[in-house]
């Protein structure tokens, strides 16, 4: 009598490792962490050498930009937690939305610095400018090279953050991202909201501090 075939065995489920997921995108955003800590380290020590000057320059920057974005990343923080909110639940549907919401008020964000920083240059006011050189103090010169260098960085990252969350929305799309898991869009938010975070304090060191 001959046996009967086995049953076909079932292949392994992918193992996922959450936690180290977690922990290693953690571990990247305490070295982003130091990256702008040692920046604003450095600011608190030019300001408190030169504190008028650094006063002076948050004058010619503009206040109301500066509001508008910081009202635009907060809100982009809010529909990044909706979207991951929404696909835990397991609603695809709403979670692209809010997906699709926060990398268009990245992009929002992105084109509001442009148009300051080329009004910014149309005045003569960018580092090694021969305008800014002659007719400013070197603490003002200071001010506006940190000015450059910290936003542009912060602006790097928002970059980074659209095309990162641009793979999600397309990775959600298909469904490689769902109810069962998520962590890649859950570190993605981390992210997302890190970049907002720092804004937070570049903000008032340059529009508010006067």
């Amino acid at each position: 009598m001959s046996e009967s075939p086995a049953p076909p065995s079932k292949a392994p489920a992918a193992h996922r490792d959450y936690e180290g997921a977690k922990l290693g995108m953690w571990i990247f955003l305490f070295t982003e962490i130091l990256l702008f800590g040692g920046l604003f380290i450095l600011y608190s020590a030019y300001r408190s050498i030169y504190p008028q000057e650094f006063h002076d320059g948050g004058q010619h920057l503009n206040y109301v930009i500066g509001v508008a974005n910081t009202f635009v990343l907060l809100t982009s923080s809010l529909s990044m937690a909706l979207s991951i909110t929404a696909i835990q639940k397991g609603d695809r549907r709403r979670s692209l939305t809010f997906l699709a919401a926060t990398i268009a008020l990245g992009l929002v964000f992105l084109l509001n610095k442009g148009i300051e920083w080329s009004a910014e240059i149309r005045h003569g006011i960018y580092p090694n400018s021969p305008e800014l050189l002659a007719n400013h103090p070197k603490g003002e010169v200071i001010f506006y090279g940190l000015y450059y260098t910290m936003t542009g960085l912060h602006g790097l990252h928002v970059i980074a953050g659209i095309v990162v969350l641009s793979v999600m929305w397309a990775l959600l799309k298909r469904g490689r991202i769902h109810q069962g898991d998520f962590i890649m869009i859950e570190n993605s938010g981390l992210y997302w909201h890190l970049v907002d975070v720092i804004w937070i304090f570049l903000f008032p060191l340059f529009y508010l501090l006067h």
